[in-house]
C-alpha cells in the first residue's frame, strides 16, 4: 500500500489543494463503491444493464474506490500498511473457528 500511497500523494502534491475535504473524500468514497453496488447488481441481482450505460470493468471501479480510500489515508497520514496488518491479525484472530474449513 505504501507505494501506492506514495504515488497517489506525489501526483496530488502538484495541485493547490492536494486532497480535498474529508466529507467530500468520503461523499466521492460512498459515489464509488455505489458504481460497484450498481454493476454487481447489473451482473447478478434484477436490475439489467441500460443499452446506453456505458461499459464498466469490476477491477476498475474497485480501483476506483481503493484509490479514494487511500486519499482519505493520505489526508490523515494514516500508513495503510500498518492499519492493514492490524486488521488482518484482528480478523485471524476474530474469526478463527467462525466459519467452517476447508478438509484436508
Amino acid at each position: 500500500m505504501k507505494k501506492y500511497q506514495q504515488e497517489i500523494d506525489d501526483w496530488v502534491q502538484g495541485y493547490e489543494e492536494p486532497y480535498w475535504p474529508a466529507l467530500s473524500i468520503f461523499a466521492r468514497i460512498v459515489e464509488e463503491v455505489g458504481e460497484v453496488g450498481r454493476l454487481l447488481n447489473h451482473m447478478y441481482g434484477s436490475k439489467p444493464k441500460k443499452v446506453s450505460e456505458a461499459e464498466q470493468e469490476l477491477g476498475q471501479e474497485i480501483a476506483d474506490v481503493m484509490f479514494s480510500l487511500i486519499c482519505l489515508a493520505n489526508k490523515h497520514n494514516i500508513d495503510l500498511d500498518i492499519e492493514m496488518d492490524k486488521v488482518i491479525e484482528k480478523s485471524r484472530n476474530r474469526d478463527k473457528d467462525r466459519f467452517d474449513k476447508k478438509q484436508k
